[in-house]
């Protein structure tokens, strides 16, 4: 049986957490499913730069290529606040069940490098996603080595994101130079 595959948000995500899991004598297999990546071209960029980063480190990686902006959208369209917790779970659910398909013991993310991200809300998911598929899911705070694993990702020259994946997320960023526009518009 295999050991643990790990969802992989984006490549920058990744160094810290596949740093954490090799000092822990765990070398996972990397999982790319990330349909609610927008618009296509960050989707190409996250997941080709994946590709490049796994081979140039030997990283065994599986590739579920599905973009989509449709489904996505409409999903979460109706509750935009609490798109996270679909976001959580579609990717959690696909790699819970590639996991058992696949013959692994146990699951994990990338997604808990990250300060930004709701780890309780994951890590309910995840366990939920490892009760429905009968795999283990392991929660791995990865966060305090963020900043870490984001500096070794540049000097790696690895294609570094703006925003969390999501057209909303993207939105977001902007947030502060959308109200400063405004402002300056109603003047």
């Amino acid at each position: 049986m295999r050991e643990l595959l790990l969802h992989i948000c984006c490549a920058p995500c990744s160094v810290a957490c596949l740093a954490q899991l090799a000092e822990e004598g765990i070398t996972p297999t990397g999982f790319w499913y990330n349909p609610n990546i927008h618009p296509y071209q960050e989707y190409k960029a996250r997941r080709d730069t994946l590709i490049d980063y796994a081979q140039k480190i030997g990283l065994d990686l599986i590739i579920r290529d599905e973009y989509g902006l449709q489904k996505f959208t409409k999903a979460v369209s109706g509750d935009i606040p609490n798109r996270c917790a679909y976001c959580y779970a579609v990717r959690l659910d696909e790699t819970a069940r590639t996991a058992k398909e696949q013959g692994f013991k146990a699951f994990s993310t990338t997604l808990t490098v990250s300060p930004y991200q709701n780890h309780d809300l994951i890590r309910k998911i995840g366990e939920k996603a490892a009760e429905k598929y009968g795999v283990e899911f392991r929660y791995y705070d990865f966060a305090p080595r963020f900043r870490e694993g984001q500096q070794k990702a540049r000097e790696a020259e690895l294609y570094m994101q703006k925003y969390c994946g999501c057209i909303y997320s993207e939105e977001d960023r902007y947030q502060k130079q959308i109200q400063k526009d405004r402002d300056q518009f109603n003047q």
